[in-house]
């Protein structure tokens, strides 16, 4: 059964459609990600890990086109670039990750969820073709974690986050859209840990550029 779509579905999808007539990484018309802008977003494994120790993968650098792809997918409703997003994603996700393993996105704050519509954790993990287990919820008197240093970062973030179930030593793999200093997968992983889940890994599609911090 066809249904009728709202003012809002439809805006979205006029904005989807005008946001795709023009490259996401360097605006040439016509095309969604032009040849060379789609060659840019090849991942290349990058490793880290976060000031608790847990190993991190992530496929790119959030830097010129990938940094713009990924502000139009947050910013701009842009939800078409998920697919190469995604795909970059499942090339470091993929390895890590076992029929028993417990893929978790990093929770998205409800405000950030209204604004959107979507959670751009779980839509990346759809798109690299894994299935995202929402264990996680986070305070909301949290504040924006943008323009905070290393330490505010890990202070505004710890104890915010609470597991929804417990693990019984599961297997569990984190997974976020940008690490920036790893504070935010520290604090996953410890409420992950405090319900019995076993995190093996973080996996980010892509790390900011180091600048002494993650």
């Amino acid at each position: 059964m066809w249904k009728t779509r709202g003012p809002r579905g439809v805006g979205a999808e006029i904005a989807a459609f005008l946001l795709a007539a023009t490259c996401a990484g360097c605006d040439e018309p016509a095309t969604l990600l032009c040849g060379r802008c789609e060659a840019a977003l090849r991942p290349a494994l990058q490793l880290g890990q976060t000031p608790g120790g847990i190993p991190v993968r992530t496929a790119l650098v959030f830097d010129g086109v990938a940094a713009r792809c990924i502000r139009r997918l947050k910013g701009e409703g842009e939800t078409l670039l998920a697919r190469p997003l995604g795909a970059a994603l499942a090339a470091v996700l993929e390895p890590v990750v076992t029929p028993s393993t417990w893929v978790v996105p990093v929770p998205t704050r409800r405000s950030a969820f209204r604004r959107r519509g979507y959670r751009v954790p779980e839509l990346l993990i759809r798109r690299a073709h894994a299935a995202p287990h929402r264990l996680l919820s986070i305070a909301d008197h949290t504040a924006d974690q943008r323009g905070l240093g290393a330490r505010a970062r890990e202070s505004n973030v710890h104890g915010a986050m609470q597991a929804r179930r417990s693990g019984g030593g599961a297997e569990a793999v984190i997974v976020d859209d940008v690490v920036t200093t790893g504070a935010t997968l520290d604090e996953a992983a410890r409420a992950l840990g405090s319900t019995g889940f076993r995190v093996v890994a973080a996996v980010a599609l892509a790390a900011t550029p180091r600048r002494g911090g993650f």
